[in-house]
């Protein structure tokens, strides 16, 4: 494979195929409407940067519509009211439609968002399946406990859904991240006005649709696509919305707390930035340890908050780890995402496309080496080489700050303390991994390390089951598990006295 730096032999030109787009209009209580002005917005194929199809543009009186309706069916309407197993039939109902139209799902995801086709396939779509059907089959275990009180009293705890709920998830992964905000809601009994990234409205769209279809009362979901300025800073300032989850960047996240904070002072859950470190002993396997690096970082563009940006490489085999990550860089394949010979489709849009150059730039004047990369690819669309610095110092702008495209730090050190040491100096703590075949080091180094989750000889290894977010400025709350399931509830506690205690 010739190195890709030439933009010939490893960029396939955009096949141009588009899947039939069904839903473009804001979708508020049960109903595919216009927005209130009568606006739209273009929404873009990252291949060309051309325009794939206008859709309805929400605001602030979008949104609130949507909380009318959403407040009207959490109050009144069944939802809530529904024995946990009714509303765990109708999410897997809602699977199931989910997985008969995956392929297209996929397809939309590919199309507006840059993502490998067929990873949305066996990856993106099968995840948020088994996020549906997880929290369907929690639906019916959502029980409080008996307290055995003094004072001659009895007591007992309900769990309760803590009502509206606003969700405004990223670009990076439309469909998981749907699926990630709404599950957990929809088993608790919550109701939720939800905003996609303005970048990828289409499969948040075909959703709601299926939703409908699966048996979701009108107004238990809904779907106002908008920028975050308006519609999102909406959701955020709402006195009817009874809680914000939010998946992005650090700087929105502060945006949202501040605002949920001056309105109703809502409970918000933040899944934000990461600047997340591998660390690679020089016992590990060198294979193994290059492409645990390697697809910790590349997948998905590099558009992953937990990508593992920051390598360090023990000095003991820095060299051949090295030499490893570049002949892959180099052999990787970039073009259009429906192309199976491709690895790596373009990044999201053009403010990303630019910002991630600059991040280049400023890299190279800083210092570090350029290993490999560092040029787009092609002359059309936002494709960019995967990109590896060596020679980095700790505090480096690409050190520091977060990129969200295809650009490695690599950097050497001694000792596992140094590691530690190095891999918690950051202001983010979402991830880290460690590659390594001693047991201490990784007992150590995972219980060292401040960050929400620990990955030891693997990276990305995600589980519906294992909750995950981020400690520092990367967060609060969890998204997974049954952590994220008791994050839209809320525990009242019941008490009466005991007959003949001195309480009756």
């Amino acid at each position: 494979m010739a190195n890709h730096s030439n933009g010939n032999s490893n960029h396939t030109a955009p096949s141009l195929k588009i899947p039939p787009i069904k839903f473009t209009k804001l979708f508020i209580n049960g109903n595919f409407v216009d927005s209130i002005s009568g606006k739209t917005f273009g929404t873009i194929d990252p291949r060309t940067g051309e325009v794939i199809t206008k859709v309805s543009l929400g605001d602030a009186e979008d949104i609130d519509l949507a909380v009318k309706a959403a407040r009207h069916a959490f109050d009144h309407g069944p939802w809530p009211r529904m024995s946990g197993s009714e509303r765990g039939r109708i999410m897997n109902k809602f699977a199931d439609l989910i997985e008969e139209n995956a392929e297209e799902l996929a397809a939309l995801d590919a199309v507006n968002g840059g993502k490998l086709f067929t990873l949305c396939k066996v990856i993106d779509i099968p995840t948020a399946l088994k996020t549906l059907r997880y929290n369907a089959g929690a639906a019916d275990k959502i029980h409080g406990t008996v307290l055995k009180l003094s004072k001659g009293l009895h007591g007992y705890t309900l769990r309760e859904p803590i009502g509206v709920v606003g969700s405004i998830i990223p670009w990076n992964f439309p469909t998981i991240m749907f699926f990630m905000k709404t599950a957990p809601a929809l088993a608790a009994g919550c109701t939720i006005v939800l905003k996609p990234a303005e970048q990828t409205p289409l499969s948040a769209l075909y959703c709601a649709h299926l939703a409908k279809l699966a048996g979701v009362p009108d107004g238990v979901l809904n779907v106002v696509n908008g920028y975050g300025q308006t519609a999102g800073a909406a959701i955020s300032s709402h006195m009817d919305i009874d809680k914000v989850t939010f998946t992005g960047s650090t700087e929105v996240g502060r945006k949202i707390m501040t605002a949920a904070a001056a309105s109703n002072l809502k409970p918000v859950s933040l899944e934000l930035g990461g600047k997340s470190p591998l660390l690679i002993f020089d016992d590990a396997d060198i294979d193994q340890a290059a492409d645990i690096a390697f697809r910790g970082m590349f997948f998905n563009k590099g558009e992953v908050c937990v990508a593992s940006s920051r390598v360090y490489v023990q000095e003991g085999i820095y060299e051949k780890v090295e030499k490893k990550l570049v002949e892959k860089a180099k052999a990787t394949v970039v073009g259009d995402p429906f192309d199976p010979k491709v690895h790596q489709g373009p990044q999201i849009n053009k403010a990303q496309f630019e910002r991630i150059l600059s991040y280049i730039e400023h890299g190279k004047r800083e210092g570090a080496t350029l290993l490999t990369g560092g040029k787009r690819v092609g002359e059309k669309g936002y494709y960019i080489e995967p990109t590896i610095f060596a020679d980095v110092k700790d505090d480096m702008i690409i050190v520091k700050e977060e990129i969200f495209g295809p650009v490695m730090s690599l950097m050497k050190f001694k000792t596992m303390e140094e590691a530690i040491k190095r891999a918690n100096n950051t202001t983010y703590g979402l991830a880290a991994g460690i590659v390594t075949k001693n047991l201490n080091v990784a007992n150590t180094v995972s219980r060292s390390i401040r960050a929400g989750i620990i990955w030891i000889n693997c990276y990305t290894a995600f589980d519906v089951d294992c909750p995950y977010g981020g400690y520092k400025m990367s967060g609060f709350g969890r998204d997974y598990g049954l952590d994220a399931l008791n994050q839209y509830l809320q525990v009242k506690s019941v008490v009466t006295p005991i007959i003949d205690s001195p309480w009756h």
